[in-house]
């Protein structure tokens, strides 16, 4: 039987620019890095970014997507403004989905495409 979900990889051409803004604007911390990865511990599964050749073909398919990768915060108006504060770029204001949470999509600086999630209050 599987266990929990582990680790997400994301593919970066620039581990040095990518640590800045996962570090400085973001506020993670690795817990191991070398110069071809570095990996977070996000608390429930590891986020693993990974070295590609800025201009190979797997680089192509495989940096500046949708990632489908989302972080949970309590509070998504707080989390967009506090992170627009630090520079963090996002395609517009948190959206409200039909199943009652909101998202707000931001870009690293590979042009991977994150999200943000509000999940609604429970009763």
């Amino acid at each position: 039987m599987l266990g929990p979900i582990d680790t997400v990889r994301l593919f970066t051409v620039n581990l040095k620019k990518s640590l800045d803004f996962y570090q400085g604007k973001l506020g993670m911390t690795p817990a191991v890095s070398d110069e071809n990865v570095a990996i977070f511990d996000t608390g429930s599964a590891k986020l693993m970014l990974e070295v590609l050749e800025a201009d190979s073909e797997e680089a192509d398919d495989l940096v500046g997507r949708f990632t489908g990768l989302s972080f949970a915060v309590p509070d998504i108006r707080a989390a967009v403004a506090e992170m627009e504060g630090k520079g963090v770029p996002f395609d517009g204001r948190p959206e409200l989905q039909p199943w009652g949470g909101a998202l707000a999509h931001f870009f690293d600086p590979d042009g991977n495409v994150l999200t943000i999630v509000q999940y609604p209050l429970q009763d």
